[in-house]
């Protein structure tokens, strides 16, 4: 209830306000005008928009990693994309290699090869441990791969946003500026904004 008072009392005291400024602005008559110039643009040419840009970055992304980005013409991301990408591959690689290590370890054993022998590579380790270590690299593996699917995602993301963001309008044609003016009538300084389209 006391929350509710306050709130129509700001929104009172702000209307009361806006109120009075406006009469006092339209009581005195000495208060000078600025005027705004505003340059032609109709003259000026502007690129125009491809729709498609965003759609052709993204594929060329899935196509090959990277070229999407050399399409947006930010090649200094294609390093970054292929070390995202190769990084997990090479740990899937490495895991593999190892993972299919000790799976022939243990199917050698399986097929007679007696712990400790000449012919065993992993002497001091048992079954379970053998079972275990393969179970932990499987991990690896997927984790690596899901790593390096997720990084290409990324890659076909990012050129898509960043084709879209390219034909963003940044220009001075649409601006909103804050302005000081010092007002010589009340000798004081007026703060305000000024919102600028231009057409």
């Amino acid at each position: 209830m006391l929350n509710k008072f306050i709130y129509s009392l700001l929104v009172s005291l702000l209307c009361f306000y806006f109120c009075g400024a406006q009469e006092e602005g339209s009581l005195d008559d000495s208060v000078s005008t600025e005027l705004i110039v505003v340059k032609d643009t109709l003259n000026s040419k502007k690129e125009p928009i491809n729709v498609l840009a965003p759609a052709k970055a993204a594929f060329y992304s899935a196509v090959l990693p990277g070229l999407g980005q050399a399409y947006n013409k930010k090649y200094w991301k294609i390093p970054l994309v292929y070390a995202a990408i190769g990084i997990p591959v090479y740990f899937y690689i490495q895991n593999d290699n190892e993972y299919n290590v000790f799976r022939d370890a243990y199917k050698g054993r399986l097929a007679g090869i007696e712990m400790g022998s000449e012919r065993d590579p992993f002497p001091n380790v048992t079954n379970e441990g053998l079972i275990n270590a393969q179970k932990q690299l499987r991990r690896r593996k997927e984790l690596a791969l899901l790593i390096a699917l997720g990084a290409y995602a990324l890659n076909i993301v990012d050129a898509n946003v960043d084709a879209h963001l390219l034909q963003f309008n940044v220009d001075e044609d649409l601006t909103l500026r804050p302005h000081f003016k010092y007002n010589q009538m009340e000798n004081n300084t007026d703060l305000g904004l000024t919102l600028n389209f231009k057409f």
